[in-house]
């Protein structure tokens, strides 16, 4: 594959940064064109997303600068300049942040949450699609090894380097089956903002159920789960957390029901 994309001198440019800065503005664009259809103000769905993606970025910096303090105060340049953060407690911890910077903003614009998610859940749809794409291509979140006729090898050592991808050997393209997933999910999510007028929290509960059965399943496929198992190896912290967004999705649903139900025996 093509870890790499293009590089200046010494500055390289790699395949899977940029199709995630593509996903994130993807995804801004899905959400601000969403929060229209809802009746919500686009420019403060906007604010909310880059309120979101850069209290992630600077979360996970700092706490990458707090996990690894000595090396911080020896090398503060090189540190700050790590393009890929390879701890996935950093990573979950940065979107937590994130998140709750999101929350924290949403509550200070008065913006109703329900509303909010289900205009953000279509994009985040499609922004993990498009990132599941830039990681085959770079070899980030790499399958396990297979006979499969459609495995695929990866022969660049940047894959290594960057992300550890075992070379010379054929995997599960588990990337691509995450973002075949994701891209239906998308599409099923459009189609419900579309064909009917659903109660609010129905669509970012289908994508919480949906994306969670998905990436539980897919995640038996993927190579690079050590150091990430949980429960004695039964589970992953992707299922694990799969499993979390499979309840909070399905309970979105059940709250609505008896409203759905209520308005259809109103004459």
């Amino acid at each position: 594959m093509h870890p790499l994309l293009f590089h200046f001198g010494r500055i390289a440019i790699p395949t899977y940064g940029v199709f995630t800065a593509a996903a994130l503005l993807a995804a801004l664009g899905v959400s601000v064109r969403a929060a229209r259809r809802a009746g919500l103000a686009a420019e403060k769905v906007w604010n909310l997303g880059l309120t979101a993606i850069l209290s992630t970025l600077i979360g996970e910096r700092l706490l990458l600068v707090a996990a690894h303090l000595s090396t911080f105060r020896t090398n503060p340049f090189w540190l700050l300049g790590v393009a890929t953060i390879t701890s996935r407690w950093i990573a979950l911890g940065g979107v937590a942040i994130g998140l709750a910077a999101a929350v924290l903003y949403a509550l200070a614009e008065g913006l109703p949450p329900l509303r909010i998610a289900d205009a953000v859940a279509p994009a985040a749809a499609i922004g993990f699609a498009i990132n599941r794409v830039g990681a085959f291509l770079g070899g980030a979140g790499w399958g396990r090894r297979t006979t499969m006729p459609w495995g695929v090898a990866y022969r660049d050592e940047l894959a290594w380097v960057w992300y550890h991808t075992p070379l010379g050997m054929k995997l599960h393209p588990v990337q691509l089956y995450d973002a075949a997933c994701s891209l239906g999910i998308f599409a099923l999510l459009v189609w419900m903002g579309r064909m009917r007028r659903e109660q609010a929290g129905e669509i970012a509960g289908a994508w919480l159920f949906l994306y969670g059965v998905a990436r539980f399943f897919v995640d038996f496929y993927r190579g690079d789960t050590a150091g990430a198992e949980l429960f004695g190896g039964a589970l992953t912290l992707a299922q694990a957390l799969a499993a979390l967004a499979v309840v909070m999705g399905g309970a979105l649903w059940i709250r609505r029901r008896p409203e759905s139900h209520a308005a259809n025996l109103v004459p």
